[in-house]
């Protein structure tokens, strides 16, 4: 079994949304592609935003980021308004 769980994830990452509005996050997918796209950044040479264990998997860091709130996944709106 993986820790965290999916569902874990999914309750962190929509931890700030307000009651009512549309969660960000609602299928397993979100979080392997968000996860697996942090992943590929860090392969890539971005730091960590966590302290990292020698060895550890560049997958373990980013769900770890997750797990501390260290990165957002950004709904369709706030992405639209950031490159705008």
């Amino acid at each position: 079994m993986l820790h965290p769980s999916y569902s874990d994830l999914m309750r962190v990452i929509n931890s700030e949304v307000e009651p009512g509005d549309e969660k960000v996050v609602n299928s397993r997918y979100s979080i392997v592609m968000a996860t697996s796209k942090r992943a590929r950044q860090i392969i890539a040479g971005h730091e960590p935003m966590v302290k990292a264990k020698e060895g550890e998997k560049p997958l373990s860091i980013a769900v770890e980021e997750f797990m501390q709130g260290k990165i957002r996944i950004l709904g369709d709106e706030e992405e639209q308004e950031q490159e705008a």
